[in-house]
């Protein structure tokens, strides 16, 4: 039958050629491939992989528009739940969530929901599909603090509901974490920059170099507008706290995506430019890292990872740890940094480090020791800590906004302390998911709507 025959892979580009570039890795379905991959879907009576979706996407629909030909309904069907189909498309976690509840999944590949759903984004975006319907101007007025994911679906989300929506953007260019933090050959930026364009011509304003809680007080935004939305998300890199940490040469992953995405470091005569070193050591095993560590190794620099656990506790996507291999970056596993170890400049030289071994925790591999006596050191000119990240204080320290000691804003459902201010995304949970982010947007321009409407 049809339906069972195999997963179609997406083509990668050639392995030595994209570390000398920032072009995207994966490359996109062909008609041909869509629709060979749409006839593998079952159409299930039962979708659960919608329930597996957090934004409840109507997969098994927008897949039968792919079979029939009908690129734009199926794209409207997306568009439904989701203004953001080229972004989720690529940097969601589909294999744990839509994708891992796909019913084929379980004696074989799981539909690639993710792949199609990107093919539909790109090629709406190529031929100028229109999906999304406004209802009349309502006069009431919402702020959001923030362009990241949760911040740009909440909008998209009110706009749609006719509400009169102001992005604040404390960077020159939004986006958030789309634009600073996730590099061209994972999320090329002009499909962000398209998918933010479609909130505009929704009447969505995005004033830039906002930094709420110094140029504008949350007390000045309470005045002018009905209601506003926190989705400032976390943006603070966390260290380690190990000795000569703020070595020269030592620096967080935040920084060093910033300077490439947003900055474009990687350009001749750049201004930001990451400092020279050939020996690089990322430390962490998240996506995060591994994007720091590709980045890196695309300025040509010998790049090693140093993750404490092993291999199959590895949180970042295994597609990317996968790249990341076939890049030529090494791991070194079971292994803690205890300190970065510096020449009489104060610059890295290298790090010392300890060797790990996992403790069975009742079935919880997660947990680990060090083991006596395996200290030992290696050799780098930079270090790169991506180990997580937490809120900016700016926001909380100027607002009587109720947080935890980890400076994570406090919420029921999405409302907080403050009489007219919701929040949702990292900014409330640290740092998670794009589409995790996107579902708590949306699930705030909900209640912010109850709140409004008085429904």
């Amino acid at each position: 039958m049809v339906n069972n025959m195999e997963k179609v892979e997406m083509r990668v580009l050639d392995k030595e050629e994209r570390i000398k570039n920032f072009d995207e890795v994966v490359l996109e379905y062909t008609d041909e491939e869509a629709l060979k991959e749409a006839n593998r879907c079952l159409n299930c009576n039962n979708p659960r992989c919608v329930t597996g979706c957090p934004v409840n996407i109507e997969i098994p629909k927008f897949i039968e528009q792919i079979k029939l030909g009908n690129i734009e309904e199926a794209y409207k069907i997306i568009s439904r739940s989701s203004l953001l189909p080229g972004i989720c498309g690529r940097v969601c976690p589909q294999e744990k969530q839509c994708e891992g509840k796909c019913i084929k999944g379980f004696k074989g590949d799981a539909i690639s929901i993710g792949a199609l759903e990107r093919y539909v984004a790109d090629e709406a975006r190529k031929n100028n599909f229109k999906s999304v319907t406004k209802k009349e101007d309502n006069g009431k007025k919402v702020a959001i603090v923030g362009s990241g994911p949760s911040g740009l679906s909440c909008a998209a989300s009110l706009a749609q509901l006719g509400y009169r929506v102001t992005i604040f953007e404390a960077l020159h260019k939004a986006g958030g974490v789309l634009t600073y933090g996730i590099p061209e050959f994972r999320l090329p930026k002009d499909i962000v920059d398209n998918e933010i364009a479609s909130l505009k011509e929704l009447g969505v304003e995005i004033v830039l170099n906002a930094v709420i809680g110094t140029t504008i007080t949350m007390e000045e935004l309470e005045d002018e507008y009905d209601a506003i939305f926190v989705g400032s998300g976390a943006g603070l890199p966390n260290f380690m706290g190990i000795k000569n940490e703020n070595a020269k040469g030592v620096f967080s992953a935040n920084e060093i995506l910033t300077r490439i995405n947003l900055m474009k470091s990687y350009k001749e005569d750049i201004l930001t430019p990451v400092m020279e070193g050939n020996r690089v050591i990322v430390v962490g095993g998240g996506n995060v890292a591994m994007d720091a560590a590709r980045s890196m190794r695309r300025l040509g620099r010998e790049v090693t990872i140093c993750y404490r656990r092993s291999m199959d506790e590895l949180p970042a996507r295994k597609a990317e740890v996968e790249h990341a291999i076939e890049e030529g970056i090494r791991f070194q596993l079971l292994t803690n940094p205890l300190e970065v170890i510096v020449d009489d400049d104060a610059n890295v030289k290298g790090i010392k480090v300890v060797q790990m071994e996992l403790v069975d925790d009742g079935g919880d591999r997660k947990s680990v020791k060090e083991i006596p006596d395996s200290e030992y050191e290696i050799g780098c000119d930079i270090v790169v800590m991506a180990i997580g990240t937490t809120p900016n204080p700016t926001l909380i320290n100027n607002s009587d906004l109720n947080h935890t000691d980890r400076g994570l804003i406090i919420v029921d459902g999405t409302k907080t302390s403050r009489e007219k201010v919701f929040a949702g995304g990292d900014a409330v949970t640290g740092s998670a998911t794009v589409i995790l982010a996107m579902e708590a947007g949306k699930k705030a321009a909900w209640e912010i709507d109850e709140y409004i409407s008085g429904k």
